[in-house]
């Protein structure tokens, strides 16, 4: 078993980078049935704003970094410098550190937990996972719960979405003057939601293909909905765009921002962009009346209100160190089975070759005594014979060290 993650993330890609390589949730079934067909039978994978990561057991990651490639359409030298490829403890170690929100942009985050179980989830109905991978992802969303219940890994808000408001409340002050709008009605924008709404803008807007879920999330905050299909003549009204959908082509175009601006007369539009792929045309930020940020951009706010998780952290990664120890050990034994059950099969061909001899002996009507005697006696040195004849012809360090070993095996004291 060979445990490989290979991917990429916000500290390794930019946003243009990362938004290529990107999956939406309900095509990742296909794509692991499709990573299976090229040969990696056991697999994960995980897909958010900040990373993209397969978890792999395979002989040969390269064959996954190319697939991820070819996939999406891509040169693997295209995305290949800005890949990462961990092999089995760092893996290990790597799946414990993200699920414990140690691996995220901000620092302590929560959401990436449920996003991984998710994922898992996915890979499992897809038919991907093993034996290596079900105990790897057992062991670390246990890992995490230990992270959480014993650390203060989680405490304070630094969230992106209390990074948001915060940036908007730079350029605008307090927020009850402003209209916002809210594209799409997922996870992140509902977290974006529930930040603004506790600041009482004088308006909050929800946007989204369809209207029942849009109304859904707007009645939650108070708010008012509409389709996405009325947004390029509604733009105009909103001081503060934040948007999240899985659409895998920009939803706000150049020419749609230009128009809402000429129709605002130039008062200043703020704009948050946290999809992955973006979903609003990154040329806007061109524009002088436009502020706008992607998830990257919002990494300094972030960092702001991180330090008092450092200690936190610290104690974090004590005890993923250690867990990680408890899991190579358990694979080391599992590297053993192989071994282990070669050795049995040879022991109970064996055993069924002297059965068979005794069968027949007995059958002629030999002294059952001596038969045993025979049979235990055959079994015995067939057993030892092997150990014997090492030991016999091995000479100087190397026996002094086999023979310290087999005094270990048959637990021979004296």
């Amino acid at each position: 078993m060979h445990l490989f993650t290979v991917g990429v993330n916000h500290t390794t890609a930019p946003v243009s980078i990362r938004e290529n390589v990107a999956f939406q949730n309900e095509h990742l079934g296909g794509a692991l049935r499709d990573l299976n067909s090229h040969g990696i039978h056991e697999a994960a994978i995980l897909s958010t704003c900040n990373r993209t990561e397969l978890y792999c057991n395979t002989d040969n990651p390269q064959k996954a970094l190319e697939w991820l490639a070819h996939y999406h359409q891509l040169q693997p030298q295209t995305i290949a410098p800005y890949m990462y490829t961990l092999p089995q403890q760092d893996a290990v170690k790597h799946a414990f550190r993200v699920a414990s929100g140690l691996d995220s942009m901000v620092l302590g985050e929560a959401q990436i937990l449920g996003q991984m179980k998710q994922a898992v989830r996915i890979a499992e109905n897809a038919g991907t996972l093993g034996t290596l991978l079900h105990k790897l992802f057992q062991r670390t969303f246990s890992v995490a719960k230990e992270v959480r219940t014993n650390t203060n890994i989680g405490a304070n808000s630094v969230s992106l979405a209390a990074a948001a408001t915060r940036l908007a409340q730079r350029i605008f002050g307090e927020l009850h003057q402003q209209h916002v709008l809210f594209i799409g009605a997922g996870e992140m924008i509902e977290l974006c939601a529930e930040h603004f709404a506790a600041h009482r803008p004088l308006s909050l807007t929800v946007a989204n293909r369809t209207l029942e879920r849009g109304q859904e999330l707007a009645n939650s905050i108070g708010g008012n909905s509409m389709l996405l299909a009325d947004l390029p003549e509604r733009l105009a009204e909103f001081d503060i765009v934040i948007t999240s959908t899985a659409s895998q082509l920009p939803i706000v175009g150049l020419g749609m921002v230009e128009r809402a601006i000429r129709n605002r007369k130039h008062k200043p539009m703020f704009m948050v962009d946290l999809a992955v792929p973006r979903d609003i045309e990154p040329e806007a930020s061109e524009l002088d009346d436009v502020f706008l940020y992607t998830v990257d951009d919002l990494a300094q706010v972030v960092q702001e209100g991180i330090e008092n998780r450092q200690e936190a952290a610290a104690e974090a990664e004590a005890i993923i160190d250690m867990r990680v120890e408890n899991f190579m050990q358990w694979l080391k034994t599992r590297s053993a089975v192989p071994t282990i059950r070669a050795l049995r099969e040879q022991a109970e061909q064996h055993r069924l070759n002297e059965l068979e001899k005794a069968h027949k002996l007995l059958a002629r009507g030999e002294d059952p005594a001596q038969v045993l005697d025979a049979l235990s006696s055959a079994l015995t040195n067939k057993l030892l014979h092997g150990p014997s004849h090492a030991l016999n012809n091995v000479n100087g360090e190397d026996r002094d060290q086999l023979e310290a070993m087999l005094r270990q095996l048959y637990q021979i004291h004296h």
